[in-house]
């Protein structure tokens, strides 16, 4: 008996659905961000804050990526909450076919974090350095969550959003939600 292990034309397509669908919830754009000897950096958008106190945020990263390595043997990490005029540093860390390495980190501003020695980039809308809390299965993902070490954040620059796939920006039009 042989068992047959590809992958479906109709689940592809499921996939693809799902992944529109949930693109259909917009979200900011970040950058994550290990140091060490071998730098690296991804765009992401599945981070989020999960606790005041302790201070902890999570990223949720594929396990095949290189920034699941980075993440498990370094055991820190940078967010940068990117602003509307960086999609080019998105568009950068997104791109599976750039160099790797310190090198990747050529072409933007960027500057040391103070406590881990991440990778920072510059004219973002907040950075946050993390030491590595804890890990959790995800499915095809793992979930890390980090104890925010230092967090800057400028309140002058509007977001970069990520929705329906496509990068966007905030709006003038906008109402402010109080709790």
């Amino acid at each position: 008996m042989t068992v047959d292990n590809s992958t479906s034309s109709r689940e592809m397509a499921e996939a693809k659905a799902l992944r529109r669908a949930f693109g259909t919830f917009a979200t900011g754009v970040t950058v994550v961000t290990t140091g060490g000897t071998v730098p690296h950096a991804m765009t992401a958008n599945s981070f989020t804050s999960v606790s005041l106190d302790p201070p902890l945020v999570l990223v949720c990263v594929d396990r095949s990526a290189v920034m699941h390595r980075c993440l498990t043997t370094t055991g820190f990490f940078g967010v940068c909450v990117l602003a509307a005029h960086q999609e080019a540093a998105a568009r950068h860390f997104a791109d599976r076919w750039r160099t790797l390495g310190a090198a990747q980190f050529d072409d933007v501003d960027w500057l040391p974090g103070e406590n881990t020695g991440v990778p920072l980039l510059e004219g973002t809308l907040a950075r946050f350095e993390c030491e590595l809390w804890r890990t959790y299965d995800g499915g095809d993902h793992t979930i890390f969550i980090g104890k925010v070490l230092s967090m800057e954040q400028q309140t002058d620059r509007e977001a970069l959003l990520v929705f329906n796939g496509k990068f966007r920006q905030i709006t003038p039009d906008w109402s402010e939600v109080t709790a």
